[in-house]
């Protein structure tokens, strides 16, 4: 499957933005979806997953009650809406395919194919 990010931008600190990932190649639903960040100088991070059946959900901490993942399976889309953007949440965010099963009760890791990243910055 390929993978492609997008919605990315410049949002002032309170405001909302969209991310969504496309697939091609293969229906994403035959794969566990997540959502990792790189901020400058800092290793990337899982922020945000969804299991196969997109019923299970896990966060990191420090979104949780902020960011949603969806997942639509007539668009083959995965998304992230990310409401009260602080300035911390700046990065590159890219979502990433695993084709194993996932419980949905800790973060992601070993994931299979990754998107290009898309950039995400909020001012202060």
């Amino acid at each position: 499957v390929q993978l492609q990010a997008y919605g990315g931008g410049l949002v002032q600190a309170g405001g909302s933005l969209r991310l969504s990932c496309a697939g091609t190649g293969r229906t994403l639903s035959a794969y566990t979806m997540s959502w990792f960040r790189q901020a400058p100088g800092k290793e990337r991070e899982f922020v945000a997953g969804i299991n196969k059946s997109r019923v299970r959900k896990y966060y990191t901490d420090s979104v949780k009650g902020r960011f949603t993942i969806s997942g639509d399976n007539a668009k083959n889309t995965v998304s992230l809406q990310m409401n009260n953007l602080k300035p911390e949440d700046t990065a590159v965010y890219y979502c990433a395919a695993r084709y194993a099963a996932w419980s949905g009760t800790y973060p992601l890791n070993n994931m299979d194919y990754w998107g290009k990243g898309t950039q995400v910055t909020v001012s202060s």
